[in-house]
């Protein structure tokens, strides 16, 4: 037995002793401020905890190093300093997501004490184990600094108070709460009865399944049932688009993955059903995998029902070959990317319990809950009425939970059991499963004339898309539609091809194919520059698309902030001597002839409470804000009193969080629906209109598909707009990243700053160390701190410069920024390399 002090109570222990300190508080104690974010790899810093006056890493930590220990998690840490650290975050914008910041402020508790006016660099070399995915550590660096000013002094913080209005920095919505841990993420929830599931997944990427033996597993100590395919009583197959992602393998079938799921074990813990998953074994007649795109796209069929090429996006506009050669600069090449991993802190978790009406109640994580509940009732074999989802604010997405996930497995065994169950994926497993940014080979030529004008593009891309098609071809879809990025170029041809192989999925990540495209554009602007002898700034901006000039769709443009980012950016490219510039264009909405819409129900539940629905997952980004900030403005009703929810239950369905059009559908949403509360609140007072609700919904169903044989196509309803700089030193080395976004109108400048920031973190990643390689069809590594994620004191200077050019149809002439804060990073990047030593790079991450 062992004994020690935790939160300031005495404890005694006789478990076993090689138990994590992590598991014992989670499980144990349900102390669930402490968070699992890379399970015992050592690699995310979210675990921290205080023991004998320093900050370690509970996930590492065994139980058997802590007889007399004095332990501290945030719920035992002094009230004082826990409020004013919190606050501190809240205030500077550092909780995003917030999944990272109980164990960022466990660091930053023990960091203060010792030290409690820490320089930057103390800081960044004191966060050094923690990865932050949202923020980009600019913000929590200085609420650091800020809090450490606060605690010398012993001055009190307050969470800043705001009219809540558009424009100011409405603090984030549940943000001290989430930041103190007190805000559940799936992974926190406990029920009474509950059991736990564990997944076994196929051991090759292509292999039919002869028989599975599960006897030793059934009789395992704990498990309560196994289940396979046969068991499930609905449809066998979902999907996105395309109904083609196996929920699990029968036997007789071939298996498309490495993440496909064989058997799934229902037990009385975690531990005892992964236990009970090692005891399964399977029979396989083991196949060849396709894993080379180009060769996959002839080679053996990934699913027999279609072709391992199943779609291309194609249209032309004029004749792009003869422009091509009449033109007197032309820059070719062939750039490949890298896959990616979306690298969410909070791994993939879902609870599931029947609702005692036959039904299931499902709390998700996802991207979709509308969509998630469409697939599990597929599932079970349910209306989708009888399948309420309850949105609990995740801990990252960045595209990565838009597909079905485990969810559906977690409400299937819910269901067999008519029990509460919970699924949380290990690091590892998260890998493995879900869909990752595509790899995508372009062979692209670009055009100018002598005068310096853009004359053509052509474009020959293709990406692999994995095992299922998730969205794929919707990415390979926006490759096509940004092929020219933020320039006007009037001659076209275009062509992306979307392929099945026997590699992990890829699907929706940050930036949706327009990154990808944007590296290779931008490296042959720069190369025609170099040709032509063009200023690279001037070349850009006598290029750049204004009101009234056409995407390479064919689609014409109003409300367009680019020449305006140029402009923010000119002083520091003509200041600095090597430098990459780069521009970029992001649609908002889905667009493609796809309908977006949204609506929100505003209900008056008494004078010191509204509650506002909507349909949107909350994942960092602020949408809960903008929904929120919208009714403020409106009506002027304190966001003091303002609750927002997300539950399927409302009924108001709406479509993936995902294209950058979440704060302009919620918010033209929202201010439809406030029209009737205005008008009611200038006879009347809230406590007057208790009861009363309000609905209102916007719809955009104008759009068109890209080579739509139609006079002025529309293929998304509005555009953001970009330009960032890459400045190195005299080493060659990032010295700083300027980047200046056009977000129409900037409804809330902190998280605008913070969104920026923690998009360039993520594209300077995927410029220069982030790959998630595979060989065979097998993953190189699955470890976390392989990832190439950078840290903090990896990150450069960031500095974000607002642009406001009003949107035609966005609220307040608001336009998306979520995704575009991505798009020209790497091609900024690799641009500025090559100032510095002349050598032109086709290929991310790029080699130094």
């Amino acid at each position: 037995m062992i004994n020690f002090t935790l939160n300031g109570e005495k404890h005694h222990y006789d478990g076993d002793l090689n138990q994590s300190l992590l598991s014992y508080l989670r499980l144990d104690q349900h102390l669930t401020a402490v968070k699992d974010g890379c399970s015992g790899q050592a690699a995310c810093g979210a675990c921290t905890v205080e023991v004998n006056g320093k900050a370690v890493l509970s996930c590492v930590t065994k139980m058997q190093r802590l007889d007399g220990a004095e332990i501290f998690t945030p719920e035992g840490f002094p009230k004082y300093v826990l409020d004013t650290i919190a606050k501190a975050f809240v205030n500077k914008g550092a909780v995003q997501c917030g999944f990272c910041s109980p164990g960022f402020i466990s660091r930053t508790k023990v960091l203060l004490q010792n030290n409690p006016n820490p320089s930057i660099e103390e800081i960044q070399k004191a966060i050094k184990p923690h990865l932050c995915r949202c923020t980009g550590y600019k913000k929590i660096e200085e609420a650091i600094q800020y809090a450490g000013a606060h605690i010398c002094e012993n001055k009190s913080l307050e969470v800043t108070q705001t009219s809540g209005k558009i424009g100011v920095a409405e603090p984030k919505y549940q943000a001290y709460e989430t930041a103190i841990g007190q805000r559940d993420f799936v992974d926190d929830i406990f029920f009474d009865d509950m059991l736990f599931a564990a997944l076994k997944f196929s051991d090759y990427p292509k292999a039919k399944v002869l028989k599975i033996n599960t006897a030793e597993a059934e009789r395992y100590p704990g498990v309560h049932r196994v289940v396979l395919a046969k068991d499930i009583p609905g449809e066998k197959v979902v999907g996105l688009i395309l109904q083609d992602w196996s929920v699990m393998i029968e036997e007789g079938k071939t298996t498309h993955f490495i993440g496909d799921v064989i058997v799934g074990v229902i037990a009385d813990s975690d531990q005892i059903a992964r236990e009970a998953i090692a005891l399964i074994e399977v029979d396989y007649e083991v196949l060849e995998p396709e894993t080379d795109v180009f060769k996959a796209i002839d080679g053996a069929a990934v699913h027999q029902e279609r072709p391992n090429h199943f779609d291309t996006c194609q249209f032309t506009i004029g004749d792009a070959d003869k422009a091509i050669e009449e033109s007197a600069f032309v820059s070719s090449g062939n750039y490949e990317t890298q896959r990616i991993e979306h690298a969410f802190l909070e791994k993939e978790a879902a609870v599931a319990r029947p609702d005692g009406k036959g039904g299931m109640e499902l709390f998700s994580q996802s991207q979709g809950v509308y969509e998630d509940r469409r697939q599990v009732a597929m599932i079970l074999g349910l209306q989708e009425e009888q399948v309420r989802v309850v949105l609990v604010p995740n801990g990252g997405g960045f595209g990565g939970k838009e597909d079905l996930s485990i969810q559906g497995h977690t409400a299937l065994f819910s269901f067999l059991m008519n029990r509460p169950v919970k699924i949380t994926l290990r690091r590892e497993e998260s890998i493995i499963l879900h869909p990752k940014r595509h790899p995508v080979f372009m062979d692209i030529s670009v055009a100018a004339n002598k005068e310096g004008k853009l004359t053509a593009l052509k474009l020959k891309a293709v990406g692999d898309t994995g095992a299922y098609a998730s969205v794929g071809m919707k990415v390979m879809e926006r490759v096509a539609g940004h092929a020219s990025g933020g320039y006007f170029i009037p001659q076209i041809d275009i062509e992306a091809k979307t392929v099945y192989t026997n590699n992990i999925p890829c699907g929706a990540m940050r930036g949706f194919g327009a990154n990808q495209v944007a590296f290779a554009l931008e490296s042959c602007i720069d190369d025609i520059c170099e040709q032509g002898n063009f200023d690279r700034w001037k070349f850009r901006y006598d290029n750049a698309l204004m009101d009234g000039l056409t995407t390479s769709t064919g689609q014409q443009l109003q409300g367009v902030g680019l020449r305006q980012c140029l402009d923010a950016l000119k002083e520091d490219f003509y200041e600095n001597k090597f430098v990459g510039l780069a521009c970029a264009i992001k649609n908002s909405g889905v667009g493609n002839g796809m309908q977006d819409e949204s609506k929100v129900i505003i209900e008056i539940i008494s004078e010191d409470k509204v509650l506002l629905q909507h349909g949107w997952t909350e994942m960092g980004q602020g949408v809960h804000n903008m929904a929120l900030q919208t009714l403020c403005e409106e009506t002027g009703i304190s966001p003091s009193i303002i609750e927002v929810k997300v539950d399927t239950e409302a009924q108001i369905k709406t479509g993936m969080t995902t294209s950058s059009r979440a704060t302009a559908l919620v918010g033209l949403a929202v201010i439809n629906a406030a029209q009737n509360l205005k008008k009611d609140l200038t006879t009347n007072t809230l406590l007057q209109l208790v009861g009363k609700t309000y609905r209102g919904a916007f719809v955009c169903d104008w759009t068109t598909k890209p080579g739509a044989d139609v006079e002025n196509p529309i293929i998304h309803y509005s555009y953001g707009y970009a330009a960032q700089l890459c400045v190195l030193n005299e080493e060659g080395n990032i010295e700083k990243m300027v980047a200046a976004h056009d977000a129409g109108k900037i409804m809330n400048p902190m998280l605008f700053e913070g969104q920026i920031e923690g998009g360039v973190h993520m594209g300077l990643g995927y410029a220069l160390t982030e790959d998630l390689p595979m060989k065979d069809g097998f993953l190189v590594s699955d470890k976390m701190r392989q990832l190439g994620v950078l840290r903090a004191h990896e990150t450069p200077e960031i500095i974000v410069k607002g642009v406001e050019v009003k949107d035609p149809v966005g609220p307040y002439g608001a336009k998306g920024i979520g995704e575009i804060g991505l798009v020209p990073t790497a091609a900024a990047v690799a641009n500025a390399f090559y100032s510095f030593d002349g050598v032109r790079r086709y290929k991310l991450p790029l080699s130094k």
